[in-house]
Protein backbone atom coordinates (compact mmCIF):
# COMPACT_ATOMS: atom_id res chain seq x y z
CA UNK A 1 0.00 0.00 0.00
CA UNK A 2 1.18 3.63 -0.36
CA UNK A 3 0.10 7.13 0.19
CA UNK A 4 -2.12 7.36 -3.25
CA UNK A 5 -3.98 4.08 -2.81
CA UNK A 6 -5.19 4.98 0.59
CA UNK A 7 -6.74 8.45 -0.87
CA UNK A 8 -7.72 6.47 -4.47
CA UNK A 9 -10.89 8.29 -3.96
CA UNK A 10 -10.06 12.07 -4.33
CA UNK A 11 -6.95 11.18 -7.49
CA UNK A 12 -8.76 8.74 -9.37
CA UNK A 13 -11.06 10.35 -12.53
CA UNK A 14 -14.57 10.73 -12.39
CA UNK A 15 -17.07 9.43 -15.36
CA UNK A 16 -18.38 12.18 -16.69
CA UNK A 17 -21.98 12.65 -16.19
CA UNK A 18 -24.41 13.31 -13.30
CA UNK A 19 -23.20 11.25 -9.83
CA UNK A 20 -25.63 9.04 -9.00
CA UNK A 21 -26.21 8.41 -5.07
CA UNK A 22 -25.37 5.66 -2.45
CA UNK A 23 -25.78 5.48 1.00
CA UNK A 24 -24.18 3.13 3.07
CA UNK A 25 -25.23 1.20 6.32
CA UNK A 26 -22.97 -0.14 8.45
CA UNK A 27 -23.84 -2.96 11.25
CA UNK A 28 -21.52 -4.93 12.98
CA UNK A 29 -18.25 -4.34 14.76
CA UNK A 30 -15.44 -1.56 14.04
CA UNK A 31 -13.75 -4.35 11.48
CA UNK A 32 -17.09 -3.75 9.89
CA UNK A 33 -16.78 -0.17 10.07
CA UNK A 34 -13.24 -0.47 8.12
CA UNK A 35 -14.76 -2.38 5.38
CA UNK A 36 -17.25 0.34 4.86
CA UNK A 37 -14.77 2.92 4.56
CA UNK A 38 -12.67 1.08 1.63
CA UNK A 39 -16.47 0.47 0.01
CA UNK A 40 -16.95 4.05 0.40
CA UNK A 41 -13.33 4.99 -1.40
CA UNK A 42 -14.38 2.76 -4.43
CA UNK A 43 -17.97 3.87 -4.42
CA UNK A 44 -16.23 7.71 -4.69
CA UNK A 45 -13.77 6.48 -7.22
CA UNK A 46 -16.25 4.97 -9.04
CA UNK A 47 -18.40 8.46 -10.03
CA UNK A 48 -20.53 7.89 -7.29
CA UNK A 49 -21.68 10.58 -4.73
CA UNK A 50 -22.35 9.21 -0.92
CA UNK A 51 -24.93 10.86 0.80
CA UNK A 52 -26.21 10.00 4.69
CA UNK A 53 -30.13 9.77 4.18
CA UNK A 54 -30.76 6.51 2.58
CA UNK A 55 -34.31 8.60 1.40
CA UNK A 56 -31.74 10.63 -0.86
CA UNK A 57 -29.92 7.87 -2.24
CA UNK A 58 -30.35 6.08 -5.54
CA UNK A 59 -28.86 2.67 -3.86
CA UNK A 60 -28.75 1.47 -0.33
CA UNK A 61 -25.92 -0.61 0.40
CA UNK A 62 -26.09 -2.50 3.94
CA UNK A 63 -23.08 -3.80 5.39
CA UNK A 64 -24.48 -6.74 7.54
CA UNK A 65 -23.44 -8.71 9.98
CA UNK A 66 -23.53 -12.05 10.31
CA UNK A 67 -21.86 -12.79 13.23
CA UNK A 68 -24.87 -14.28 16.00
CA UNK A 69 -28.79 -15.31 15.78
CA UNK A 70 -29.67 -11.78 16.86
CA UNK A 71 -26.93 -9.54 14.74
CA UNK A 72 -28.48 -11.47 11.79
CA UNK A 73 -31.52 -10.56 12.74
CA UNK A 74 -30.66 -6.67 12.87
CA UNK A 75 -29.08 -7.22 9.49
CA UNK A 76 -32.25 -8.79 8.02
CA UNK A 77 -34.88 -6.30 9.62
CA UNK A 78 -32.49 -3.29 7.99
CA UNK A 79 -32.26 -4.51 4.58
CA UNK A 80 -35.81 -5.15 4.90
CA UNK A 81 -36.40 -1.37 6.15
CA UNK A 82 -34.16 -0.36 3.35
CA UNK A 83 -36.54 -2.03 1.03
CA UNK A 84 -39.65 -0.43 2.06
CA UNK A 85 -38.12 2.85 1.33
CA UNK A 86 -37.66 1.37 -2.57
CA UNK A 87 -40.78 0.80 -2.32
CA UNK A 88 -41.80 4.27 -1.66
CA UNK A 89 -39.97 5.30 -4.83
CA UNK A 90 -37.10 6.82 -2.61
CA UNK A 91 -34.39 4.42 -3.62
CA UNK A 92 -33.96 2.64 -6.63
CA UNK A 93 -31.86 -0.58 -5.43
CA UNK A 94 -31.10 -2.37 -1.98
CA UNK A 95 -27.96 -4.41 -1.93
CA UNK A 96 -26.64 -6.30 0.66
CA UNK A 97 -22.75 -6.84 1.45
CA UNK A 98 -20.93 -7.96 4.26
CA UNK A 99 -20.38 -10.96 6.38
CA UNK A 100 -24.44 -12.11 6.31
CA UNK A 101 -24.07 -11.88 2.39
CA UNK A 102 -20.86 -13.82 2.10
CA UNK A 103 -21.79 -16.49 4.79
CA UNK A 104 -24.69 -17.19 3.05
CA UNK A 105 -24.75 -15.74 -0.53
CA UNK A 106 -27.60 -17.43 -2.53
CA UNK A 107 -29.37 -18.71 0.14
CA UNK A 108 -29.93 -14.77 1.33
CA UNK A 109 -30.53 -13.71 -1.80
CA UNK A 110 -33.47 -16.14 -2.48
CA UNK A 111 -35.14 -15.84 1.13
CA UNK A 112 -35.20 -11.59 0.69
CA UNK A 113 -36.04 -11.54 -3.17
CA UNK A 114 -37.30 -7.76 -2.17
CA UNK A 115 -33.35 -6.94 -2.19
CA UNK A 116 -31.95 -6.16 -5.38
CA UNK A 117 -28.72 -7.77 -4.91
CA UNK A 118 -26.73 -9.72 -2.77
CA UNK A 119 -22.70 -8.94 -2.74
CA UNK A 120 -19.52 -11.23 -1.55
CA UNK A 121 -15.85 -9.96 -0.69
CA UNK A 122 -15.18 -10.92 -4.36
CA UNK A 123 -17.49 -7.95 -5.48
CA UNK A 124 -15.41 -5.36 -3.35
CA UNK A 125 -12.78 -4.43 -5.91
CA UNK A 126 -15.29 -3.57 -8.71
CA UNK A 127 -18.16 -2.43 -6.23
CA UNK A 128 -19.09 0.68 -8.33
CA UNK A 129 -19.50 -0.92 -11.36
CA UNK A 130 -21.71 -3.93 -9.77
CA UNK A 131 -23.96 -1.36 -8.34
CA UNK A 132 -24.37 0.82 -11.50
CA UNK A 133 -25.34 -2.69 -13.53
CA UNK A 134 -27.69 -2.85 -10.90
CA UNK A 135 -29.46 0.26 -10.87
CA UNK A 136 -29.40 0.27 -15.00
CA UNK A 137 -31.50 -3.03 -15.05
CA UNK A 138 -28.88 -5.92 -14.70
CA UNK A 139 -29.02 -8.62 -12.42
CA UNK A 140 -26.51 -10.28 -10.53
CA UNK A 141 -26.36 -13.96 -9.43
CA UNK A 142 -25.32 -13.95 -5.79
CA UNK A 143 -22.17 -16.66 -4.67
CA UNK A 144 -22.89 -20.15 -3.80
CA UNK A 145 -20.99 -19.73 -0.23
CA UNK A 146 -17.70 -21.18 0.28
CA UNK A 147 -14.96 -21.88 3.01
CA UNK A 148 -12.97 -19.27 2.58
CA UNK A 149 -10.05 -20.71 4.47
CA UNK A 150 -9.34 -23.20 1.82
CA UNK A 151 -8.28 -19.74 -0.22
CA UNK A 152 -4.89 -19.50 1.62
CA UNK A 153 -2.77 -21.79 2.27
CA UNK A 154 -2.50 -23.91 5.84
CA UNK A 155 0.69 -22.41 6.66
CA UNK A 156 0.65 -19.22 7.48
CA UNK A 157 4.51 -18.09 6.66
CA UNK A 158 3.21 -19.47 2.72
CA UNK A 159 0.56 -16.59 2.65
CA UNK A 160 2.17 -13.46 2.12
CA UNK A 161 1.43 -12.35 -1.68
CA UNK A 162 -1.65 -14.82 -1.64
CA UNK A 163 -4.08 -12.83 -4.40
CA UNK A 164 -7.21 -13.44 -2.38
CA UNK A 165 -9.94 -10.41 -1.58
CA UNK A 166 -9.39 -9.70 1.61
CA UNK A 167 -12.08 -6.44 3.05
CA UNK A 168 -10.75 -3.47 3.82
CA UNK A 169 -7.31 -3.35 2.88
CA UNK A 170 -6.64 -0.98 -0.10
CA UNK A 171 -8.33 2.17 -0.05
CA UNK A 172 -10.59 4.40 2.01
CA UNK A 173 -12.46 7.22 2.76
CA UNK A 174 -13.12 8.03 6.23
CA UNK A 175 -17.20 8.44 7.26
CA UNK A 176 -17.03 9.96 10.84
CA UNK A 177 -14.84 13.03 11.22
CA UNK A 178 -14.54 11.62 15.07
CA UNK A 179 -11.18 11.67 16.57
CA UNK A 180 -11.08 7.79 17.29
CA UNK A 181 -10.95 5.61 13.90
CA UNK A 182 -10.71 1.63 13.65
CA UNK A 183 -7.65 0.52 11.95
CA UNK A 184 -7.17 -3.10 10.73
CA UNK A 185 -4.20 -5.33 11.50
CA UNK A 186 -5.05 -8.51 10.13
CA UNK A 187 -8.23 -10.52 8.09
CA UNK A 188 -9.15 -13.57 9.28
CA UNK A 189 -8.26 -16.19 12.29
CA UNK A 190 -6.76 -19.38 12.76
CA UNK A 191 -8.88 -20.70 15.60
CA UNK A 192 -11.16 -23.23 15.79
CA UNK A 193 -13.25 -22.39 18.61
CA UNK A 194 -16.38 -24.82 18.32
CA UNK A 195 -18.66 -22.36 18.47
CA UNK A 196 -17.53 -19.61 15.74
CA UNK A 197 -18.37 -19.71 12.00
CA UNK A 198 -16.13 -16.57 11.57
CA UNK A 199 -13.39 -18.07 9.91
CA UNK A 200 -15.51 -19.96 7.25
CA UNK A 201 -16.64 -16.73 5.76
CA UNK A 202 -13.26 -14.32 6.87
CA UNK A 203 -11.21 -16.63 6.22
CA UNK A 204 -7.45 -17.85 7.21
CA UNK A 205 -5.42 -15.33 9.67
CA UNK A 206 -3.60 -12.42 7.23
CA UNK A 207 -1.56 -9.85 8.45
CA UNK A 208 -1.19 -6.86 6.95
CA UNK A 209 1.95 -5.50 6.33
CA UNK A 210 3.63 -2.66 8.80
CA UNK A 211 4.43 -0.65 6.20
CA UNK A 212 1.24 -0.42 5.19
CA UNK A 213 -0.44 -0.09 8.18
CA UNK A 214 1.56 2.52 9.12
CA UNK A 215 0.54 4.19 6.18
CA UNK A 216 -2.77 4.34 6.93
CA UNK A 217 -2.09 5.29 10.00
CA UNK A 218 -0.20 8.78 8.75
CA UNK A 219 -2.85 9.25 6.77
CA UNK A 220 -5.93 9.23 9.42
CA UNK A 221 -3.62 11.57 11.37
CA UNK A 222 -3.66 14.00 8.61
CA UNK A 223 -7.89 13.67 8.67
CA UNK A 224 -7.82 14.78 12.23
CA UNK A 225 -8.09 11.16 14.18
CA UNK A 226 -6.16 11.09 17.47
CA UNK A 227 -6.94 7.42 18.67
CA UNK A 228 -5.92 4.31 16.14
CA UNK A 229 -8.33 1.32 17.50
CA UNK A 230 -6.21 -1.63 16.02
CA UNK A 231 -8.36 -4.06 15.14
CA UNK A 232 -8.63 -7.84 13.94
CA UNK A 233 -10.06 -11.17 14.09
CA UNK A 234 -7.63 -11.91 16.81
CA UNK A 235 -4.53 -9.63 17.35
CA UNK A 236 -2.55 -11.63 19.43
CA UNK A 237 -1.48 -13.37 16.07
CA UNK A 238 -0.11 -10.47 13.86
CA UNK A 239 2.83 -11.05 12.34
CA UNK A 240 3.01 -14.95 12.60
CA UNK A 241 2.52 -14.93 8.60
CA UNK A 242 4.79 -12.77 8.30
CA UNK A 243 7.70 -14.21 10.01
CA UNK A 244 7.44 -13.01 13.47
CA UNK A 245 4.97 -13.11 16.08
CA UNK A 246 6.47 -10.17 18.26
CA UNK A 247 6.22 -8.17 15.34
CA UNK A 248 3.17 -6.58 17.10
CA UNK A 249 5.37 -5.41 19.86
CA UNK A 250 7.72 -3.41 17.16
CA UNK A 251 4.93 -2.12 15.85
CA UNK A 252 2.85 -0.45 18.40
CA UNK A 253 5.83 2.01 19.42
CA UNK A 254 5.82 3.15 15.70
CA UNK A 255 2.45 3.86 15.73
CA UNK A 256 2.34 5.48 19.16
CA UNK A 257 4.66 7.65 17.18
CA UNK A 258 3.23 8.66 14.33
CA UNK A 259 2.88 12.91 14.44
CA UNK A 260 -0.61 13.35 15.48
CA UNK A 261 -1.80 10.40 17.27
CA UNK A 262 -2.28 10.72 21.09
CA UNK A 263 -3.59 6.87 21.97
CA UNK A 264 -3.11 3.34 20.64
CA UNK A 265 -5.92 0.94 21.36
CA UNK A 266 -5.42 -2.73 20.59
CA UNK A 267 -8.55 -4.97 20.63
CA UNK A 268 -9.71 -8.91 20.15
CA UNK A 269 -6.55 -10.80 22.35
CA UNK A 270 -6.73 -14.27 22.54
CA UNK A 271 -5.82 -14.97 26.54
CA UNK A 272 -3.78 -17.67 25.23
CA UNK A 273 -1.40 -16.29 22.86
CA UNK A 274 -0.74 -13.35 25.25
CA UNK A 275 3.08 -13.17 25.84
CA UNK A 276 5.28 -11.47 28.26
CA UNK A 277 7.12 -9.05 25.67
CA UNK A 278 3.48 -8.07 24.38
CA UNK A 279 2.07 -7.24 27.97
CA UNK A 280 5.79 -5.17 28.71
CA UNK A 281 5.15 -3.14 25.21
CA UNK A 282 1.38 -2.31 25.91
CA UNK A 283 1.97 -1.34 29.70
CA UNK A 284 5.09 0.46 29.26
CA UNK A 285 5.07 2.38 25.92
CA UNK A 286 4.16 5.98 25.84
CA UNK A 287 1.06 6.49 24.00
CA UNK A 288 -0.18 2.85 23.70
CA UNK A 289 -3.12 2.10 26.13
CA UNK A 290 -2.91 -0.22 28.75
CA UNK A 291 -5.90 -1.65 28.03
CA UNK A 292 -6.54 -5.80 27.45
CA UNK A 293 -9.43 -6.79 25.66
CA UNK A 294 -9.05 -10.36 26.53
CA UNK A 295 -11.36 -12.89 24.99
CA UNK A 296 -12.24 -15.27 27.92
CA UNK A 297 -15.43 -16.79 27.13
CA UNK A 298 -15.81 -18.48 29.93
CA UNK A 299 -13.74 -19.63 33.45
CA UNK A 300 -14.23 -23.22 33.48
CA UNK A 301 -12.06 -25.66 32.24
CA UNK A 302 -13.74 -28.57 31.32
CA UNK A 303 -16.27 -25.82 29.54
CA UNK A 304 -13.43 -24.11 27.39
CA UNK A 305 -11.79 -27.22 26.46
CA UNK A 306 -15.78 -28.49 24.99
CA UNK A 307 -15.12 -24.66 23.13
CA UNK A 308 -11.50 -25.66 21.84
CA UNK A 309 -10.12 -22.89 23.89
CA UNK A 310 -7.18 -23.02 26.22
CA UNK A 311 -6.46 -21.71 30.08
CA UNK A 312 -9.08 -21.93 33.39
CA UNK A 313 -9.59 -19.37 36.17
CA UNK A 314 -6.97 -19.80 37.65
CA UNK A 315 -4.15 -19.38 34.32
CA UNK A 316 -6.92 -15.96 33.39
CA UNK A 317 -6.50 -14.20 37.16
CA UNK A 318 -2.58 -15.06 36.56
CA UNK A 319 -2.82 -13.47 33.84
CA UNK A 320 -4.50 -10.39 34.85
CA UNK A 321 -2.56 -10.43 38.04
CA UNK A 322 0.62 -9.93 35.65
CA UNK A 323 -0.80 -6.93 33.76
CA UNK A 324 -1.88 -5.29 36.60
CA UNK A 325 1.57 -5.94 38.62
CA UNK A 326 2.83 -3.94 35.13
CA UNK A 327 -0.07 -1.44 35.02
CA UNK A 328 -2.58 -1.32 38.32
CA UNK A 329 -4.81 1.09 36.17
CA UNK A 330 -4.67 -1.27 33.34
CA UNK A 331 -8.36 -1.27 31.62
CA UNK A 332 -10.05 -5.15 31.69
CA UNK A 333 -12.69 -6.26 29.26
CA UNK A 334 -13.91 -9.32 28.21
CA UNK A 335 -17.00 -11.57 26.50
CA UNK A 336 -18.24 -14.74 27.98
CA UNK A 337 -20.86 -17.10 26.67
CA UNK A 338 -23.37 -18.30 29.16
CA UNK A 339 -25.33 -22.35 28.72
CA UNK A 340 -23.17 -24.02 26.06
CA UNK A 341 -23.69 -27.70 26.00
CA UNK A 342 -22.69 -29.38 28.55
CA UNK A 343 -22.20 -26.40 31.00
CA UNK A 344 -23.38 -27.43 34.59
CA UNK A 345 -24.34 -25.16 37.51
CA UNK A 346 -21.03 -25.89 38.75
CA UNK A 347 -19.61 -24.54 36.00
CA UNK A 348 -21.22 -21.31 36.26
CA UNK A 349 -20.23 -20.84 39.54
CA UNK A 350 -16.62 -21.33 38.35
CA UNK A 351 -17.75 -18.48 36.04
CA UNK A 352 -18.94 -16.26 39.09
CA UNK A 353 -16.61 -16.73 41.16
CA UNK A 354 -13.34 -15.76 38.80
CA UNK A 355 -15.77 -12.23 37.59
CA UNK A 356 -15.78 -11.49 41.20
CA UNK A 357 -12.02 -11.94 41.71
CA UNK A 358 -11.35 -10.41 37.80
CA UNK A 359 -12.32 -6.89 38.78
CA UNK A 360 -13.14 -6.24 34.81
CA UNK A 361 -14.08 -2.73 33.98
CA UNK A 362 -16.41 -4.00 30.86
CA UNK A 363 -18.22 -7.83 30.62
CA UNK A 364 -20.42 -8.72 27.45
CA UNK A 365 -22.62 -11.51 27.88
CA UNK A 366 -23.94 -13.74 25.26
CA UNK A 367 -26.55 -16.50 25.68
CA UNK A 368 -25.32 -19.71 23.79
CA UNK A 369 -26.86 -20.30 20.34
CA UNK A 370 -26.35 -22.97 17.57
CA UNK A 371 -24.24 -21.46 14.55
CA UNK A 372 -24.66 -23.10 10.99
CA UNK A 373 -21.02 -24.41 10.36
CA UNK A 374 -19.49 -25.24 13.69
CA UNK A 375 -18.78 -28.43 15.92
CA UNK A 376 -20.48 -26.75 18.96
CA UNK A 377 -23.81 -27.61 17.12
CA UNK A 378 -23.51 -31.07 16.54
CA UNK A 379 -22.75 -31.33 20.71
CA UNK A 380 -24.46 -33.17 22.94
CA UNK A 381 -25.90 -31.98 26.18
CA UNK A 382 -27.44 -29.15 24.50
CA UNK A 383 -29.57 -26.88 27.56
CA UNK A 384 -32.97 -25.80 27.19
CA UNK A 385 -33.95 -21.76 25.99
CA UNK A 386 -35.39 -21.13 29.26
CA UNK A 387 -31.97 -22.48 31.41
CA UNK A 388 -29.70 -20.33 28.92
CA UNK A 389 -31.73 -17.15 29.52
CA UNK A 390 -31.64 -17.86 33.04
CA UNK A 391 -28.25 -18.36 33.50
CA UNK A 392 -27.14 -15.41 31.41
CA UNK A 393 -29.85 -13.15 33.22
CA UNK A 394 -28.00 -14.27 36.32
CA UNK A 395 -24.58 -13.44 34.77
CA UNK A 396 -25.44 -10.19 33.28
CA UNK A 397 -27.02 -9.26 36.43
CA UNK A 398 -23.67 -10.10 38.42
CA UNK A 399 -21.48 -8.59 35.81
CA UNK A 400 -23.54 -5.14 35.75
CA UNK A 401 -22.72 -4.75 40.06
CA UNK A 402 -18.96 -6.05 39.29
CA UNK A 403 -18.59 -2.92 36.35
CA UNK A 404 -20.31 -0.45 38.69
CA UNK A 405 -18.20 -1.22 41.53
CA UNK A 406 -14.74 -1.21 39.39
CA UNK A 407 -16.19 1.84 37.80
CA UNK A 408 -16.27 2.86 41.79
CA UNK A 409 -12.79 1.93 41.88
CA UNK A 410 -11.32 4.29 40.07
CA UNK A 411 -13.02 7.27 41.70
CA UNK A 412 -9.70 9.42 42.80
CA UNK A 413 -7.76 8.31 39.83
CA UNK A 414 -6.08 10.59 37.45
CA UNK A 415 -7.33 9.65 33.98
CA UNK A 416 -5.89 10.99 30.69
CA UNK A 417 -9.41 11.12 28.71
CA UNK A 418 -9.77 11.71 25.08
CA UNK A 419 -12.34 14.79 24.37
CA UNK A 420 -15.14 13.51 21.97
CA UNK A 421 -17.70 15.88 22.37
CA UNK A 422 -16.96 19.58 24.45
CA UNK A 423 -19.74 21.68 25.26
CA UNK A 424 -18.21 25.16 27.14
CA UNK A 425 -17.02 23.88 30.09
CA UNK A 426 -17.22 20.69 29.83
CA UNK A 427 -16.97 17.56 27.55
CA UNK A 428 -17.22 14.15 27.22
CA UNK A 429 -14.53 11.09 26.44
CA UNK A 430 -12.98 7.90 26.83
CA UNK A 431 -9.87 7.08 29.52
CA UNK A 432 -7.66 4.71 28.41
CA UNK A 433 -9.32 1.87 29.78
CA UNK A 434 -12.71 2.56 27.80
CA UNK A 435 -13.05 1.38 24.64
CA UNK A 436 -15.31 2.86 21.96
CA UNK A 437 -18.35 2.28 22.24
CA UNK A 438 -18.93 -0.52 24.51
CA UNK A 439 -17.04 0.45 27.75
CA UNK A 440 -18.47 3.21 29.11
CA UNK A 441 -17.51 6.98 29.07
CA UNK A 442 -16.23 9.84 31.07
CA UNK A 443 -17.47 13.73 31.51
CA UNK A 444 -14.93 16.06 32.30
CA UNK A 445 -15.93 19.28 34.28
CA UNK A 446 -13.76 22.30 34.28
CA UNK A 447 -12.32 22.17 30.80
CA UNK A 448 -9.70 24.81 30.16
CA UNK A 449 -10.60 27.37 27.51
CA UNK A 450 -9.98 26.22 23.80
CA UNK A 451 -10.26 22.71 24.88
CA UNK A 452 -11.35 20.97 21.69
CA UNK A 453 -12.84 17.68 20.12
CA UNK A 454 -9.38 15.32 20.08
CA UNK A 455 -7.86 17.05 22.95
CA UNK A 456 -6.28 14.67 25.48
CA UNK A 457 -7.12 15.97 28.95
CA UNK A 458 -5.82 14.89 32.34
CA UNK A 459 -8.23 14.59 34.81
CA UNK A 460 -9.36 13.76 38.52
CA UNK A 461 -12.10 11.39 38.72
CA UNK A 462 -14.72 12.38 41.30
CA UNK A 463 -17.98 10.13 40.50
CA UNK A 464 -19.28 7.16 38.92
CA UNK A 465 -22.51 6.39 37.26
CA UNK A 466 -22.94 2.54 36.15
CA UNK A 467 -19.64 2.00 33.95
CA UNK A 468 -19.43 6.16 33.24
CA UNK A 469 -17.29 8.29 35.04
CA UNK A 470 -17.24 12.20 36.24
CA UNK A 471 -14.21 13.50 36.07
CA UNK A 472 -12.58 17.21 36.77
CA UNK A 473 -9.87 18.24 33.86
CA UNK A 474 -6.62 19.08 35.03
CA UNK A 475 -4.77 20.58 32.30
CA UNK A 476 -4.97 20.15 28.53
CA UNK A 477 -2.67 18.03 26.38
CA UNK A 478 -4.10 18.69 23.05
Amino acid sequence: MTESTIVTAASVRQPEGSARTVALVTLGCARNEVDSEELAARFEAGGFRLVDDTADADAVVVNTCGFVESAKKDSVDTLLQATDLAADGSAHAVVAVGCLAERYGRDLAASLPEVDAVLGFDDYQDIAGRIRSILDGGTHEAHTPRDRRALLPISPVARPGTPVAQPGDRVRRRLDAGPMAPLKLASGCDRRCTFCAIPTFRGSFLSRRPSDVLTEARWLAEQGVRELFMVSENSTSYGKDLGDLRLLETLLPELAGVEGVRRVRVSYLQPAEMRPGLIDTMTSTPGVAAYFDLSFQHASGPVLRRMKRFGDAERFLDLLERIRDRAPQAGVRSNVIVGFPGETEEDVQVLCDFLEAARLDAVGVFGYSDEEGTAAAAFDGKLDEDTIRHRAALVSRLSEELTRQRAEDRVGELLDVLLEHVEGESGEGRAAHQGPEVDGSTTVTGLPDGAAVGDVVAARAVGADGVDLVARACEARG
